[in-house]
C-alpha cells in the first residue's frame, strides 16, 4: 500500500518540521567539532573497528525481552530488559550493553526497512545513550547467556518531535581474536513518540476472532436431547485455564474490539455444558465430565458478560472457506446452498447462546484474499460487506497516505480493506519474550507513522489471523492496550466501519484470479470433497422422507456438513478426509436400521395364498411415507395382488416390525422368484432388495378335475345303490306279500341267528346305516396332514 512518507517525507505542520530539523542540527554539533578534533590515530582507530563491524556483529545474540512503556512520553522512565548470549567458540570480554537511539523513521517502509536488517551498521544504528545507562560484562564464556536491564529517564534520549524512532540494544566487546573494542551483536526495535494527543485521530477497528476446530460429529444419543457426540476432547483443553480460548476471552474483555464468532464454536460449547460423549478410537464413547461441563458453562457465561455491550459479527456456521467453495465447488450442485444454510442459521445461534443479535452481512476470506469468484460466492449467500487485506486491493494510483477501509467494489458490495502491515504483526511464534516485545513495538509504530501520514482522519481495520494461539493472543492485546492508551487512536466498531466514507481516491479494483497467492490455493479443499458432500446430502434427502421427525436427522447431519466446508481444515486434508468419511459412514448406519427381514424359499400348494414380508424399524423414532413393493419375476406362473406386483405403505414405530401379507395367485407348477422393495413415497429405492423363491406344487385346473371327479363318483355311487334297494323291495313283495316289503310277520317275531345271515344272491346286502366294517373302501382322497409341506416357509392360506 502506498503512504504519504514513502514519497513526502513530511509531517503535517511545517512549522514543527522546521523545528524539529534544526534541533538535529544542533545536537549533531558537538559530535561534529569533536570528530574535527580527533587525532589522527583516533580516526585510524576509528576505521579499523569499521570494518570487522560487518563480520563479527552477530556473534552475540541481543534479546529484548521487555521495553516499558512501549509509548514512552515526557517524564518516564524507560526500561529496557532483555538477554545477551555469546554463540561464538570464543569468550568475549570488556563486554558492554548500550541503548542507541536512531534516526526517526519517516515512512511505514523505512520502518519495515529497518526491522529486516541485520548487523550493526555504522552512522544508520544512532548514537549510545552511554554515561551510567550501560551495562557491563566483564566475560562472556561460549554458549553463556547473560540477563541485563537498563533503566533511562526518556529526557535523556533526547528524541525529536513526534515520530517514531529507531531504538536499539546493542553490545560491544573484544574478542581473542580481535582485540579492540567493536559491534558483536545488535537488536533494533523502535519508539513511538508522542508528546501530545493529536490534533487528527485514526478510527482503529480490531477484530477479536473467536473460532476454533471442528469437535461435534454427526452422531447423537438416542434419548430426547440427543446428547452431542465429539470426535475429541480439543475443545475442554481450549476452554481450561491458560487454555487458548480461555486466554482469548480473558484478554479480549478488556479491549476495545469487535468481537467475531463461529457460531458453531458456541454451539460446540453450549452441547458441552449439557452432557456430551467423546468417541474413542474402537468406535465407543466416553461421557464427558462434569469438571468439564462445568468448564463449558463458565466460559460461556463469561463470554456473554464480556459482548454484552460491544459489536459481535458472526460468521456463516462453522466458518465455511470462501475461497475454497469458489475455486473448487461452485460446480458441484447444492455447494452453495449450504454456504447459504450455514448463514441463515448464524443469527438464530449466536442470538439464543449469547442472548446479542449479531451483524450477519459480513463475510471474512482467508487471509482477506479476494478475487472476484471469490467476492461473488460470498455476496451468494446474503453478504454485502466483505473483510479484505491491502495486499489484496493494492494501491494503483500513486495514492501518498493509507486509505480508509471501505471499498465500494461494485453490485452494492463493500470490500472493508484491513491494513497488511498491521494485520499480520502477529504472525509467526510469539511463544518468546522477545518476538512478542519486537512485535508490539512494530506494530505500534506502524500505527502512529499512518496517523502521521495526513491531517485527514480515516478509519483503519486491524483483522489478525482467524486462529491466534494463546501467545499470539496476548502480544495483541498487549499492543491493542497501548494503542488504546497512546494519543493517536480511537476505536470504532467495524459496522460503523464499513459504512463510513469511501476515500475517492482507493483503488476499488479486485485483483484476478491469477493473483490468488499460490500457497494459499495449495491448502484448498479439493473438487472431490465437495463431491462427497453432495453424495452426502443425497443420501439423506432420501433418508430423511420416511422420518417421522425429520428435525433428529436433518439437523445434526446439514450441520456436520457445514463443518466438512470449514476453514479450519486448511493444511489438514486427512483430517478433513476422514471427518467426510465419517459423517457418511453413521449416515449410512442409520439408513441400515430400517430394512426388509431376509425370507427363506416359500411353498405355494393352493389356488391362493398370502406372503408375509416383515419390515424392521430400529430406529428410535417411527418410519411412515414408505412404499413396499412385492414383485413377481415369472408372473404366468405366479401373480401378485393379480399382476406382476402390489404395492402397500408401511409405517412403523421405532424399535418394531411390521409384517405386510400379500395375496398371490398361482397359475401354474413351478418356481417363481419374488422380490421385495421398499420405496419412498417420490418413487426412489430405498434399501436393499430381498429376493426369495416361491415354489409353486398345485394350480387351478388340477384341482378342479379332482373335486369333480369325486364328486361324480359320489353321484354314481348313491344311484347304484338305490337301484339295488329297489330291486331287494320288489322280490320281497313278491315272497311275502305287503308285509313282507316292510320286514313284519303275522307270527311271533323270529330273531335273526345262525344260519339266518343274508347273502348276496338273496338280495339283501348292507344298509346304508350299518356300522362301518373294517372291510369296507379307503375314501377317495386322503386326509389332510397336520405335518409340515417340506422344507421352507409355508405361506398362511
Amino acid at each position: 500500500m502506498a503512504e504519504a512518507a514513502d514519497f513526502q517525507g513530511m509531517h503535517p505542520s511545517p512549522a514543527r518540521r522546521w523545528l524539529r530539523r534544526t534541533g538535529a542540527l544542533l545536537a549533531g554539533a558537538p559530535l561534529l567539532a569533536g570528530l574535527v578534533q580527533l587525532p589522527a590515530t583516533s580516526v585510524q582507530a576509528v576505521g579499523r573497528t569499521s570494518a570487522p563491524a560487518a563480520s563479527g556483529s552477530s556473534t552475540v545474540a541481543v534479546s529484548v525481552d521487555s521495553l516499558t512503556p512501549a509509548i514512552p512520553t515526557d517524564g518516564d522512565t524507560l526500561t529496557v530488559s532483555g538477554t545477551v548470549t555469546n554463540n561464538s567458540k570464543q569468550a568475549v570480554t570488556d563486554a558492554q550493553v548500550d541503548l542507541r537511539v536512531g534516526p526517526e523513521l519517516t515512512t511505514r517502509s523505512g520502518i519495515e526497512d529497518a526491522a529486516k536488517r541485520t548487523g550493526y551498521q555504522e552512522g544508520a544504528d544512532g548514537r549510545a545513550v552511554g554515561g551510567k545507562y550501560v551495562e557491563k560484562f566483564a566475560k562472556l564464556s561460549p554458549g553463556v547467556s547473560e540477563r541485563f536491564s537498563i533503566s533511562v529517564p526518556v529526557d535523556e534520549l533526547d528524541l525529536g518531535g513526534d515520530g517514531v524512532y529507531q531504538f536499539a540494544v546493542s553490545l560491544f566487546g573484544k574478542t581473542a581474536a580481535q582485540q579492540w573494542n567493536q559491534p558483536l551483536g545488535i537488536q533494533r526495535t523502535f519508539l513511538p513518540w508522542q508528546t501530545d494527543e493529536a490534533d487528527t485521530r485514526t478510527k482503529t477497528t480490531v477484530l477479536w476472532p473467536l473460532v476454533s476446530t471442528t469437535h461435534m460429529t454427526a452422531q447423537t444419543g438416542a434419548n430426547e436431547s440427543q446428547t452431542r457426540v465429539f470426535r475429541d476432547n480439543d475443545l475442554a483443553a481450549e476452554l481450561a485455564p491458560g487454555g487458548r480460548l480461555q486466554q482469548l476471552l480473558a484478554l479480549g474483555k478488556d479491549l476495545d474490539v469487535t468481537w467475531v464468532v463461529d457460531p458453531d464454536l458456541l454451539a460446540s460449547a453450549a452441547a458441552m455444558a449439557e452432557g456430551y460423549r467423546v468417541q474413542n478410537e474402537n468406535g465407543t464413547t466416553t461421557a464427558g465430565t462434569r469438571a468439564d461441563q462445568e468448564l463449558a458453562r463458565k466460559w460461556l457465561a463469561e463470554l456473554q458478560d464480556a459482548v454484552a455491550d460491544n459489536e459481535v459479527v458472526a460468521l456463516p456456521f462453522a466458518d465455511p472457506d470462501l475461497a475454497s467453495l469458489a475455486h473448487n465447488g461452485t460446480n458441484v450442485t447444492g455447494s452453495l446452498t449450504h454456504l447459504r444454510e450455514a448463514t441463515d442459521v448464524a443469527d438464530d445461534t449466536v442470538e439464543s447462546i449469547l442472548h446479542v443479535t449479531p451483524s450477519t452481512d459480513f463475510a471474512w476470506p482467508v487471509d482477506g484474499a479476494v478475487d472476484p469468484s471469490i467476492v461473488k460466492v460470498a455476496t451468494s449467500a446474503g453478504a454485502d460487506k466483505l473483510i479484505a487485506r491491502s495486499d489484496s486491493l493494492e494501491e494503483t494510483d500513486g495514492l501518498t497516505y493509507t486509505p480508509s477501509a471501505a471499498r465500494p467494489i461494485g453490485g452494492g458490495t463493500t470490500a472493508v480493506v484491513a491494513d497488511a502491515r498491521l494485520s499480520t504483526a502477529f504472525r509467526g511464534d510469539m511463544t518468546k519474550a522477545s518476538a512478542s516485545t519486537l512485535a508490539v513495538q512494530g506494530f505500534l509504530a506502524q500505527s502512529l507513522a499512518l496517523n502521521l501520514q495526513t491531517d485527514k482522519q480515516r478509519s483503519i481495520v486491524v483483522a489478525p489471523q482467524r486462529m491466534l494461539s494463546a501467545p499470539q493472543a496476548r502480544a495483541l492485546a498487549e499492543a491493542v492496550k497501548a494503542l488504546q492508551e497512546g494519543g493517536w487512536s480511537q476505536f470504532q466498531d467495524l459496522t460503523s466501519t464499513a459504512t463510513g466514507k469511501p476515500d475517492p481516491g482507493a483503488t476499488t479494483k479486485v485483483r484476478a484470479a491469477s493473483a490468488y497467492p499460490a500457497a494459499l490455493r495449495k491448502q484448498e479443499l479439493r473438487q472431490p470433497a465437495f463431491q462427497q458432500i453432495a453424495a452426502t446430502q443425497d443420501k439423506l434427502d432420501k433418508f430423511k422422507v420416511i422420518l417421522s421427525n425429520k428435525s433428529r436427522v436433518v439437523t445434526p447431519f446439514g450441520r456436520a456438513m457445514n463443518r466438512e466446508m470449514s476453514t479450519s481444515w486448511r493444511g489438514r486434508g486427512a483430517e478433513a478426509t476422514e471427518y467426510r468419511d465419517g459423517v457418511e459412514r453413521y449416515l449410512d448406519s442409520l439408513a441400515d436400521q430400517v430394512t426388509l427381514i431376509e425370507k427363506s424359499a416359500t411353498k405355494l400348494s393352493g389356488r391362493s395364498a398370502t406372503i408375509p414380508v416383515t419390515v424392521q424399524n430400529n430406529l428410535v423414532q417411527g418410519v411412515d411415507k414408505l412404499v413396499l413393493r412385492l414383485t413377481s419375476t415369472s408372473p404366468r406362473r405366479l401373480k401378485i395382488g393379480g399382476y406382476t406386483y402390489e404395492e402397500q405403505p408401511v409405517t412403523v414405530s421405532g424399535g418394531h416390525s411390521q409384517t405386510v401379507k400379500f395375496t398371490t395367485s398361482a397359475e401354474a407348477n413351478g418356481q417363481a422368484e419374488v422380490i421385495a422393495q421398499m420405496y419412498t413415497e417420490d418413487g426412489q429405492k430405498y434399501g436393499e432388495p430381498v429376493k426369495f423363491d416361491v415354489k409353486v406344487t398345485e394350480f387351478t385346473a388340477t384341482v378342479m378335475l379332482v373335486i369333480g371327479g369325486g364328486f361324480l363318483l359320489l353321484v354314481l355311487a348313491g344311484f347304484r345303490m338305490y337301484q339295488q334297494r329297489k330291486r331287494a323291495a320288489a322280490r320281497e313283495a313278491e315272497d311275502g306279500g305287503p308285509g313282507a316289503a316292510d320286514g313284519t310277520a303275522d307270527g311271533p317275531e323270529n330273531p335273526e341267528g345262525p344260519g339266518d345271515r343274508p347273502t348276496e344272491e338273496s338280495g339283501t346286502g348292507p344298509r346304508a346305516d350299518d356300522p362301518e366294517q373294517p372291510s369296507d373302501p379307503a375314501p377317495d382322497t386322503p386326509a389332510e396332514s397336520p405335518d409340515p409341506s417340506g422344507t421352507g416357509e409355508r405361506v398362511d392360506r
